[in-house]
C-alpha cells in the first residue's frame, strides 16, 4: 500500500472506499453533484489544497468531468494534479446494471489500475516510517468537543476558529482534524477556545 502526500477527491463512498483499498492518503468525497451547492465543501477543498495538494480522481463520464471541471475552477491549478482513470466498459459489482454511458467508475476499476493511474498523475508518494499521532474522538470528549455538558457550543466555536464546515459530524471532524492539523495544533487550538 502506498502513502500518497496529496489529499484524493472522489465522487462518493464507494469510491473513497476503492481509494482507501490501494492506499493510505485522505481521501474527500464531493457527494457527487453536492459540491455545487455545497460552499463549506469547497471552502475546505480549497484550504487543503493550498496545504497539501490535491489530486482529483472523478469517473470518466460526463458527470465525472463536470464535477472535475467545476472543482478546477475554483482551486488554483497549481495545487491541482489530475488522476484519469481509463474508459472501460462494464458494470460495477454492487450495481444491477452499467452507468448511463456503461462505463466502470473509479469503484469498479482493479487496484492495479487504481494505483498507476494516480502514481502517474504524479502522485507524491510519503515514507510509511513517520507515523503522525491522530486525534480520536476521546480527544474530542476529553477536550469537551463532543458528549459533554457545553460541547455544542464549544465544537461550534472550535469549527469557526479553524474554517472546518460547520454541519461536521464527530466522525467527520475527527477525519477533518488528522487531515488538516497535527495533535499538537489541535491541543493548541483547544486551550485558545
Amino acid at each position: 500500500m502506498i502513502k500518497i502526500k496529496e489529499i484524493i477527491i472522489v465522487e462518493g463512498k464507494y469510491d473513497a472506499i476503492a481509494v482507501r483499498g490501494v492506499c493510505d492518503s485522505a481521501v474527500i468525497e464531493t457527494r457527487g453533484f453536492r459540491i455545487f451547492k455545497d460552499k463549506e465543501l469547497r471552502t475546505w477543498i480549497k484550504k487543503l489544497a493550498r496545504e497539501k495538494g490535491i489530486i482529483i480522481l472523478t469517473d470518466s463520464d460526463s458527470s465525472g468531468f463536470k464535477i472535475r471541471n467545476y472543482i478546477e475552477s475554483f482551486v488554483d491549478k497549481k495545487y491541482v494534479k489530475n488522476a484519469y482513470i481509463p474508459t472501460i466498459k462494464g458494470k460495477e459489482k454492487r450495481k444491477a446494471k452499467p452507468s448511463s454511458e456503461g462505463f466502470l467508475g473509479v469503484e469498479g476499476i482493479s487496484e492495479k489500475i487504481l494505483s498507476e493511474t494516480l502514481l502517474r498523475a504524479g502522485a507524491s508518494v510519503e515514507n510509511h516510517e513517520k507515523k503522525q499521532e491522530l486525534i480520536t474522538k476521546a480527544d474530542l470528549y476529553s477536550d469537551g468537543i463532543c458528549g459533554r455538558e457545553n460541547s455544542v457550543e464549544k465544537k461550534r466555536a472550535f469549527l469557526k476558529k479553524t474554517g472546518l464546515p460547520l454541519r461536521l459530524s464527530n466522525t467527520k471532524l475527527v477525519e477533518a482534524i488528522n487531515l488538516s492539523m497535527t495533535k499538537n495544533e489541535y491541543e493548541k487550538l483547544v486551550k485558545e477556545l
